[in-house]
């Protein structure tokens, strides 16, 4: 077995820093849309269901879009169908498929919550950084996602 590669003072610090802004803007993220009974899970359905056609996606590809296994996205659809947010429904073309569907409710939430979350997206985060610097962020992360992807 080789000796473990440990990170420089410089790496360290990259990743610690990334680390505790991931972690705190999260935080903040979740706090603020809290306010509005919503949690940042719950805020990510809504927006994939939201661009999806028709408002629906199957319950497979909604677990791959936002990461999440598909036993802890169908706890996480109940909690929001009891709040009628979403639905679900049967999939006819594959009677093991399910569907998750935007509400009327659950579309009026995402309309009246999305002017507040984009606000703070870019109170947080967008409006702390140039372009140029927006513009690294994508170059720097956007391999290490791919990567990533693939392993999933």
């Amino acid at each position: 077995m080789s000796a473990p590669r440990w990170l420089s003072p410089a790496e360290q610090r990259a990743w610690r820093t990334h680390l505790a802004l991931h972690k705190l803007l999260m935080h903040r993220l979740d706090r603020e849309l809290q306010e509005h009974a919503l949690s940042v899970n719950d805020y990510e359905i809504l927006v994939n269901l939201s661009e999806s056609p028709e408002h629906r996606m199957r319950m497979s590809d909604l677990a791959d879009a936002t990461i999440q296994s598909r036993s802890r996205l169908s706890h996480q659809i109940s909690r929001m169908e009891a709040k009628g947010l979403v639905a679900r429904e049967d999939c006819h073309d594959d009677r093991r498929g399910t569907f998750a569907v935007l509400t009327d409710e659950g579309w009026a939430t995402i309309e009246r919550v999305a002017p507040d979350h984009v606000a703070s997206v870019r109170e947080h985060f967008v409006d702390r950084l140039t372009d140029d610097q927006l513009d690294a962020l994508v170059v720097a992360y956007e391999p290490i996602v791919e990567h990533l992807k693939k392993l999933r």
